[in-house]
């Protein structure tokens, strides 16, 4: 029988946004005997119909928060015939898809269904849907919050988990627009027997002319979810749910790859949202108030580690604030500033690297064979991305720092 982990005191955390990087630190806290409240603005948890990735760095993670079981039956494993194409299909690279031990966590999955393993994961009265934040203070008692419905919530700790554009970003940083990408993507799901002879367990991305195609299984392969990321001269709204041009989709991939034409044939409508991101800020943290995922690190998604990270955020922070609890000398603001002092370089590198490889989807060369060896080499960046165990790290970094205390 395990142990029982002694808290000196007990610390109750509040997570404004109840989307996947916010319930999934929930559960990484919670799962670390740390009491925590989420609090969503939308009326229903939901997510719209977009896949998204896990990969062995976050997957490993929630393994051991005992939802590998949960994802497993929702996911869709991808690995044989995973590669990148020029956009007449021929064939640049095999796409990574395990860690140097040759371990194949990563799956395809419908946001939908992660956040519902997420949320059933937590105790049912752990989060408060209709809840739009509307304000925030602290003190030497506390963090406050204030809501739209009238209800306020009193917290040791609060993380805004609430995307690029917090409400609660300005109570940390001088508030900054998000930086346009100059790019819009089109995405959408489609039911995999609609193309039967598809390669089921592979992610494949198509690269050319200023624009980029790919596609991989999501929901136990039942689905393949595609997006097609397309030049703009205006800008296109941060959302997930604007309705996008079917006709404009297939007219900007027309001539490439028949595999790709064939399955833009078959697209009935679809969706689109713009590209943004941000340059890494100075501080994620004053005080009580912590920054999370996206209102941290908001990133282009060409690396696919937008909610990973979130994830790995999520984790460190429940290591950081279980060892907070175990030890009454330390404080809850030196242990959200050891969070961001061990976070900080790990995303910094990865939104960089993700403006990096969408320059390579995007063909942004003079000489394609430059880019071709960049992206055969792109396994050495994924698996030092896969490899990586926050857990691990966040335990080392803690014990080194108690060394030089």
């Amino acid at each position: 029988m395990k142990d029982e982990v002694v808290m000196s005191k007990r610390i109750h955390v509040a997570i404004v946004g109840g989307g996947m990087g916010g319930l999934a630190a929930a559960v990484a806290l919670s799962h670390r005997g740390i009491s925590v409240a989420v609090y969503e603005q939308s009326g229903v948890l939901r997510e719209v119909g977009a896949g998204v990735f896990i990969y062995p760095n976050s997957l490993r993670q929630m393994e051991r928060m005992g939802l590998g079981d949960a994802l497993a039956r929702v996911g869709a494993k991808v690995g044989d015939g995973s590669e990148y194409y020029r956009m007449d299909g021929s064939v640049v690279g095999k796409i990574l898809t395990t860690d140097s031990t040759g371990w194949n966590g990563m799956y395809g999955m419908h946001r939908a269904d992660i956040l519902k393993v997420l949320a059933d994961a937590l105790p049912a009265d752990a989060i408060h849907t209709g809840h739009r934040c509307t304000g925030f203070s602290q003190d030497q008692a506390g963090a406050h919050l204030a809501f739209e419905n009238g209800n306020v919530a009193h917290a040791d700790v609060v993380i805004a988990a609430d995307g690029i554009n917090s409400v609660l970003q300005k109570h940390v940083v001088e508030p900054s627009p998000p930086e346009y990408a100059g790019c819009r993507a089109y995405r959408g799901l489609l039911p995999a027997d609609k193309l039967p002879d598809w390669r089921r367990e592979a992610h494949q991305v198509w690269m050319g002319d200023g624009k980029h195609f790919m596609v991989f299984p999501v929901r136990g392969g039942e689905l393949l979810n595609y997006v097609g990321f397309v030049p703009t001269t205006s800008e296109t709204a941060e959302s997930w749910s604007a309705v996008g041009d079917r006709d404009e989709l297939a007219a900007s991939f027309a001539g490439w790859d028949p595999r790709v034409t064939d399955l833009l044939e078959k697209v009935e409508t679809c969706f689109w949202w713009g590209l943004y991101d941000r340059k890494p800020l100075g501080t994620w943290v004053s005080g009580r108030l912590a920054l999370l995922g996206d209102a941290a690190h908001p990133m282009l998604p060409h690396l696919g580690q937008g909610a990973n990270q979130a994830i790995e955020d999520g984790t460190a922070l429940a290591v950081i604030l279980q060892a907070c609890a175990q030890d009454a000398s330390l404080s809850l603001e030196h242990a959200l500033q050891s969070y961001q002092e061990l976070r900080q370089p790990r995303t910094s590198m990865v939104q960089a690297e993700a403006r990096k490889n969408g320059l390579r989807y995007d063909s942004k060369y003079a000489d394609l064979g430059q880019r071709d060896r960049e992206i055969a080499n792109s396994a050495l960046l994924r698996r030092s991305l896969y490899d990586y165990d926050i857990e691990k790290e966040a335990l080392e970094f803690l014990r080194a720092k108690a060394a030089t205390a």
